[in-house]
Parts: C-alpha cells; structure tokens; sequence
C-alpha cells in the first residue's frame, strides 16, 4: 500500500509542529504546505504552496495539483492531532476499498483538562448539500476522484470561500462518500479559549460575499444532478375564498409565557376576522387553565386539546389547520413568543395577496425573556431571493420565522410529526411547486430563556437533527429530479 500525501495548512508554528511531531510522517509520502504568511522549519518533503485562502477554488487546486499518491489526507487549519500508524492505516485501508472519493471518521476530541470526550458524525446521504455538513478535522481523498470531477466539469468554483464545498458536492455525484463510524483519530485542545456559537454567522454582513460564493456552487450542482427548479409557480390560492386568518399556537408545559403569546395574538388589528387557535399538548403544569381562562372571555380564543397523546408539534399543526375553526390562513406563533407589533397579521395576509403565494416567511428579533435584544438580533433570511430561494432552500437548515401558510395547501400536505424540522419539510414540499414570499422586516420576538434555549443541545441531539434534515433533502432532491424528467 503506497504512502499518501499529507495535506497540512500552516497557520501557526505552534499547531503545524504539533501535527509535524503526531503524525507518523514516516507513512508519509509528501507533506503538502499551503500557507498564507512566510513559513519556517519545514521537513525534508515539505512542499510549500502559496495561497491566499485554504478554501478558494483556485488555491485549493493549486495545493492538490502538487499532490502524487493516489491518497490525499486532509487536516483542516488550526487543529492539532493525534493520529498513529494503525489508525493512518486503517484510514488508508478504508479509502482504497470500494474506492469511495472521500472518507472521513468518527473522533475523539481531548479537552484541556485531559478528558476524551466522543465526536460521532452523521453518514452523507444525497441530500447532505448544506455548506455546513461537519466531516471533522480529518478527511481522506481520492486522487482519482479529485482528478476525474476536475477534468469532468472544469476548474473549481473561483470564490474565496467555496473551493471545498465545490470539490465535495462534485466528488459526491461520481463516488462514495464514506463514514467510519470509528473513533479513529483524537484532536486535542489548543488552550484558546472557546469559538463562539457560529450558528447565526451567515447573518453578519461580513459573510454575505461566502453566500453568495456557496449558494452559486449549489445552483451549479442542482443543475449537474438535474434537481434545479426552474419551472413556473402554480397558482396557489383559489378565488372567492373568505379571508380569515388562525394563529396557531403549539404549547406544551408553558405557563411562564403562553399568556404572553395569546395576549400578543389578541391585540393585533386587521380588516379580516382572525382567531387563535391553542393545541394544547396535554400539558401538566398550568398552562392549560391559563388558556381556559382566556377562552372563556374571548370567543376568539379556540383551545383544543389532541384526543391522543403521540402528537409532536408537527401533529399539532396538524390538528390546528384540520379543525373547522381554521381560517384562510394558518399563522404561527410560537408558545414562547410574542408579536413585534400589532400589524403583524395584516402584513403578513397582504403579502399572500399580493405574490399569490402558498407560504409567507418573516423576520424575528431575537430577546431575551424580557424583550431585550440579544445577539444575533434582527434575522432576516435575506440569503433567499424571489429568483434562486427555493433551490437555495436546499442548502441552509430553515426558512425563517414567523412562517404562515395558505391552509386548503397545508390540509393537502400534512406536517411531519415530530418536532424540529416539521416547518422546514412543509417549506421544502410547497417551494417546489408555489412562491413564497418574504417580509424582512421584523414580525416576530423570538423570547430565548433557559427554559427553551437550543444553545445547549447535545452532539448525538444535533446528529439526529441534522440527519432529518439532510434525509429531508435527499427526498426533495429525488422529486425534484423525478418532476423534471416528466417536464423534459
């Protein structure tokens, strides 16, 4: 078995020695040196590559093209490793059988203080085309599939930020990507202080250039994997219907803030009837008596509560917009929330009215349980435009909030039950076929407390989320391509 080549951006003496010193370079048949800033003290392989990113198209294929073995191993910028001969073998072993393009593994990650914690990944599916899909710091390619989706489909996408995510979605289409599901390697800690939550980092102005990079490489795919939509809207809403409008309010356990929620409901103003309707999920705390209350004084106030008890929050939309007290439009409220004016409800039906449209997405502000504002502040989705947003829909996790819907089309394509990702599968079912339309200015108070914070969420909780989401895609993806060879 040929020795690979190493890969091993130079971003600080400290990291790149470390690594130098902890993997067996004596496995190694080349070390790869891409480096922004002059480099030092580098081993007798060593070839240096001068770039101005680690990520752009153009210095990631100038970096590859000085690699030789038929295996190329990757370790991302700024992590430190520890890798043995055994585990580099097994790597090796894994990449060559079945010739997958990329491999990748399970890992172990040191903390400061000593302890190995695990770090399991999710398995790539079709579907996995978010820009964010984690392969850890380690990965493993093919020379020949990097060879093959170069020569196929021409030079990696220009951008300073899109190299890889191009070079991964291309490798996709002709090879197996491959998980081990394997604590093969351990990262150990830097002693820098924790990197803040980037959830929300496609939101800063500075980002924007990168979406705009990424969201191109995803609409080059869709294209090569005929998935792109571009065929015209149906129309989505049917004459002479009255214009009523629900909000919808899921609760479950929520006595600190459902008043809140339906007192906000009630307060608005608009030239249509509207009412609320609570699904009350059986809750067992007081929540259930403070919406009875309102009930009882306000006809408008429809509490139901499910007849079973397997209902998650998608079931619960379920049963809100199947209930005859379901308006012209079902629109959300979240039991933590409150509405950022009392306008909220017309703009968001006029804005059906004027794009005929099956689905409208708005803007929140994110605050604390007070209505402070805290960071990231005001989000917006402005990375979805009316041109390109229901095939960039595929590459970000969410539509954004609030969202409302046309009701006869959610009464046609029923929510998911379950309860993350309900709102994103309903989003993905009805984009292929209707408009949706956007409101960017804020609709919504997104109340973030410990009581319902996300913040916290395992790394087994965020796998499982984010393999729903990527299974959701790989169907969206499959109907996609399947409308379009009827079209053809």
């Amino acid at each position: 078995m040929g020795y690979p080549d190493l890969i091993l951006p130079y971003t600080s003496p400290s990291a790149f020695e470390w690594n130098l010193r902890h993997v067996a370079l004596d496995r190694i048949n080349a070390v790869i040196v891409p480096h922004t800033h002059e480099v030092k003290g580098l081993p007798s392989q060593a070839r240096p590559v001068r770039v101005e990113s680690f990520t752009g198209g153009g210095d990631l294929m100038a970096t590859v093209n000085r690699c030789e073995a038929d295996s190329i191993l990757v370790i991302a910028p700024d992590r430190r490793m520890c890798i043995g001969s055994k585990a580099l073998e097994r790597l090796l072993h894994m990449a060559r059988d079945g010739r997958p393009g990329l491999v990748y593994s399970d890992f172990y990650e040191e903390t400061e203080d000593g302890e190995l914690r695990e770090h399991p990944l999710v398995d790539y599916q079709p579907g996995s085309v978010r820009d964010n899909f984690d392969f850890g710091p380690l990965v493993v390619l093919s020379r020949q599939a990097v060879n093959h989706v170069l020569t196929h489909y021409g030079p990696l996408d220009p951008g300073q930020t899109s190299g890889v995510y191009d070079l991964r979605l291309r490798i996709s289409i002709h090879f197996p990507i491959v998980r081990i599901p394997e604590f093969v390697y351990t990262t150990v800690a830097s002693g820098r202080s924790k990197p803040e939550d980037g959830h929300f980092d496609y939101l800063r102005p500075e980002y924007r250039a990168s979406q705009i990079e990424m969201e191109r490489v995803l609409t080059a795919h869709l294209r090569r994997i005929r998935a792109f939509l571009d065929w015209p809207f149906r129309r989505a809403q049917a004459d002479g219907r009255p214009k009523t409008a629900s909000v919808v309010i899921p609760v479950k356990n929520r006595q600190q803030t459902i008043g809140d929620a339906v007192s906000s409901a009630l307060r608005q103003t608009a030239d249509f009837d509207f009412n609320v309707i609570v699904v009350d999920n059986h809750s067992t705390d007081d929540t259930s008596r403070i919406v009875r209350r309102f009930a009882q004084r306000d006809r408008r106030v429809i509490h139901l509560i499910p007849p079973q008890k397997n209902l998650l929050i998608g079931g619960c939309w379920n049963l809100a917009v199947h209930s005859p007290w379901c308006g012209t439009f079902a629109i959300q409220l979240d039991s933590d929330d409150v509405y950022d004016n009392i306008s909220a409800l017309q703009t968001t039906v006029d804005r059906f009215d004027q794009e005929d449209c099956a689905m409208v997405v708005g803007t929140y502000r994110a605050t604390d349980l007070h209505l402070n504002e805290i960071p990231p502040g005001v989000v917006d989705h402005r990375e979805w435009t009316p041109e390109n947003g229901r095939n960039n829909l595929l590459r970000v996790n969410g539509l954004g909030a609030p969202r409302a819907f046309y009701t006869p089309l959610v009464r046609a394509h029923p929510f998911p039950n379950v309860s993350y990702g309900e709102d994103y599968a309903i989003g993905l079912r009805l984009s292929r076929e209707y408009a949706i339309g956007r409101i960017f200015e804020p609709l919504y108070v997104c109340r973030r407390w410990e009581g319902n914070s996300d913040a916290g969420l395992s790394i087994d909780e965020s796998n499982q989320y984010d393999t729903y989401k990527d299974r959701l895609r790989t169907l969206e993806i499959l109907a996609r391509q399947l409308g379009n060879r009827e079209r053809a």
